[in-house]
């Protein structure tokens, strides 16, 4: 169990690192479209004219009041056509920079709640980035579900068009604090939507779990992980809960006072992750778990565990596209945002316009930090040796990781840096520890969430 001391010092707010730099920190202006032109056929064509795919369904037809994604709150499904035209339409503008159709391999269908979306729409939409496309041999492709309005008619659909891993939203099975978060759904759903996913040919079910929510206790956790661990997905995400209610409102719904934080917050996770490493589940990167033989968990001993937005993935295309309200794309060289109200996203794409309206143009500095957060979040290890491997500041990131080595945290030299078993329980600690942008910042008002 780690100390109330290493708890305490170490609850501190700082990115989930997704991203290096975090988003609060990317430029101020906007980059112009044919910038971000050259980027995309740039990362393409150093890809192999390969790229992953994300597309946002931002609607809910309630809220969740938890979360922190961008969502669109209605029980109006006329609004479900209209949206999918205008992202097919998006996505022709990127289908036109390349000049002939790209490869997929990987696809990401995510919300909001992808099955908000009628079996028929999501299949027009599936239909339609495949007729502009061609699919990698072993592609991946993967949704996000809400065992409450999962039918079976979306699985078969999807499973009919090459998907094969769905993540299904699950967060706790307590009626308490289900009441609170505002997500209802039944352990006798999930079980079913679960099976009938298995019996269809699904390979890979990952579940989503959080702790830190409003009233959760030891038992409640569990209860919860008993109840998970019965039904024995092949992955977990067991996250944090992020409480950022000056960014969502909706997390207003109960106070501070409601949360459990610090050292009871950790005690949540670590008595969930001991009971999910007893049930055969390794801990991978941050926050993620799976079984023997899943691809992430192989991903880690063949070297090739990646993230990014989409979190932990086994692919690592240099060009990520995000389609749709609030979709973040990624050339490994330049970050951009899309529109965050689905009327000012249509609006651009209407008139035929990339509907970003803010980027970051990383330069070498931000290049370099960013391979090694991402090696700290991957491997928990990384190394700057050569010259390239070196930033300016290497002098002032060693010096803020000797804390961390005297606490016991890392191993730490010259040139190098590890995270220990316990480190590993701070992993985006030490990622800060090369966040120059994040040491900069000189802004008074809250960004991120804290670690614990």
């Amino acid at each position: 169990m780690v100390s109330k001391d290493l708890i305490a010092r170490y609850d501190v707010a700082v990115p989930r690192y997704t991203s290096y730099p975090s988003v609060p920190h990317w430029d101020r202006e906007t980059p112009a479209a044919e910038i971000w032109k050259k980027n995309v056929m740039d990362a393409w064509t150093k890809g192999g004219k390969d790229l992953n795919l994300y597309i946002h369904l931002p609607f809910c037809e309630s809220l969740c009041t938890y979360c922190a994604c961008n969502t669109r709150i209605t029980k109006n499904h006329s609004v479900e056509e209209p949206y999918i035209k205008d992202v097919l339409k998006e996505w022709a503008m990127y289908t036109d920079i390349f000049g002939e159709d790209p490869r997929i391999t990987e696809l990401h269908l995510g919300g909001g709640t992808p099955t908000f979306f009628k079996a028929e729409n999501l299949a027009a939409l599936v239909g339609g980035i495949a007729s502009g496309s061609v699919l990698a041999k072993n592609a991946v492709l993967s949704f996000e579900a809400h065992p409450a309005n999962t039918t079976s008619g979306h699985l078969e659909m999807l499973y009919a068009n090459g998907f094969r891993r769905i993540s299904i939203g699950i967060q706790d099975f307590d009626p308490k604090v289900q009441r609170l978060i505002h997500r209802r759904q039944s352990e006798e759903q999930v079980k079913a939507i679960t099976n009938l996913a298995r019996i269809i040919g699904f390979t890979s079910i990952n579940f989503d779990l959080i702790y830190g929510l409003p009233s959760q206790t030891i038992g409640s956790i569990t209860e919860t992980i008993n109840k998970v661990i019965a039904i024995r997905p092949d992955r977990i995400a067991f996250y944090s809960y992020a409480h950022v209610p000056w960014v969502k409102p909706g997390q207003r719904a109960y106070s501070e006072k409601d949360l459990p934080t610090g050292e009871t917050k950790r005690e949540l996770y670590e008595t969930g992750r001991a009971m999910l490493e007893a049930a055969g589940y390794t801990e991978i990167g941050l926050d993620h778990f799976a079984l023997a033989g899943d691809e992430l968990l192989t991903a880690v001993y063949t070297g090739k565990l990646h993230r990014n937005f989409m979190g932990y993935t086994t692919g690592n295309s240099p060009l990520l596209i995000g389609l749709g309200v609030s979709a973040i794309s990624d050339t490994g060289t330049m970050l951009v945002q899309n529109e965050k109200t689905v009327e000012q996203w249509a609006q651009r794409v209407h008139l035929g316009e990339l509907p970003f309206f803010r980027g970051h143009q990383l330069n070498r500095s931000d290049l370099i930090l960013r391979k090694h957060i991402l090696n700290i979040m991957c491997t928990g290890e990384s190394s700057w040796l050569k010259p390239s491997e070196q930033v300016s500041s290497m002098e002032k990131i060693i010096g803020r990781l000797k804390p961390l080595a005297d606490d016991g945290l890392v191993n730490l030299t010259d040139f190098s840096v590890s995270a220990t078993k316990t480190g590993r329980r701070f992993l985006r600690n030490i990622g800060a520890c090369f966040d120059e942008k994040l040491h900069r910042s000189t802004g008074n008002e809250p960004l991120f969430s804290q670690t614990a």
